[in-house]
């Protein structure tokens, strides 16, 4: 399973938001960069990285920003955040960026994306569906920086990337974002199960080591890891090494 230290940025800052709300916001650095080149002394070998401002509104992504982590952190990047054009896509990959994250699209313009993931291929692309859990325990799939709801079922949205040849995916519980609450490792399960062909990240309420061991235990091949790292509840060596 391979860690993937997070940076979250907004206005040029290393942020992160509680369940996505903008108004709950901390500061964790002014040098993306800088963290980033930390991460990779560190050890680890990829890096996530959310354009916030790009996420909420797509004529405020901070695209070269984001070029300067991919050409000099030193890892390997997969990146997201109102990504909404194919030239978007060309212009990241060209920058060095390994993976791009596309979000709210695939559930918006599926056609769209099923097109992008053969253009770029399997790897280059990975689909980042971000749920709530509905009253009957069914993951639905929220939109626009989490502010919208689609009322789609996650297997649903799945199953229909399945024929475009869709291999990576990156699935948050929003409701464990930004807590330490710890992940939803049952969800993971079910999907590493439902889906045996997938490589999936599990996102959302890493808080401890115990954590990473369980997930790790669901089959999941990534864990996004983000406020923890920087309320110290563990470092990145630990959890590499764990």
């Amino acid at each position: 399973m391979i860690i993937y230290p997070a940076i979250d940025l907004r206005g040029g800052r290393v942020v992160r938001l509680t369940e996505g709300k903008f108004d709950q916001e901390k500061t964790y650095g002014t040098d993306p960069v800088a963290v980033a080149q930390g991460f990779k002394a560190a050890g680890a070998t990829w890096l996530h990285v959310v354009d916030l401002d790009g996420a909420k509104d797509p004529t405020k992504r901070q695209t070269p920003l984001v070029e300067r982590l991919a050409r000099e952190s030193g890892l390997h990047v997969q990146t997201g955040g109102g990504i909404r054009e194919e030239s978007q896509i060309s212009a990241l990959l060209n920058a060095g960026v390994k993976r791009v994250i596309v979000g709210s699209l695939a559930v918006k313009q599926p056609e769209l994306v099923r097109g992008w993931l053969k253009q770029f291929g399997p790897e280059a692309i990975i689909l980042a569906p971000d749920v709530r859990l509905d009253a009957d325990g069914t993951p639905r799939i929220a939109a626009a920086g989490w502010q919208e709801s689609t009322g789609v079922a996650l297997n649903e949205m799945l199953t229909g990337f399945l024929s475009a040849g869709l291999v990576h995916i990156l699935c948050t519980d929003i409701s464990r974002d930004g807590k330490l609450t710890g992940p939803n490792s049952a969800l993971y399960a079910q999907l590493v199960k439902k889906f045996p062909s997938l490589h999936i990240q599990a996102s959302g309420g890493v808080s401890s080591l115990e954590d990473l061991r369980v997930l790790k235990t669901t089959g999941s091949t990534g864990a996004i890891v983000g406020r923890a790292l920087y309320e110290n509840k563990f470092t990145l060596q630990e959890a590499l090494s764990c």
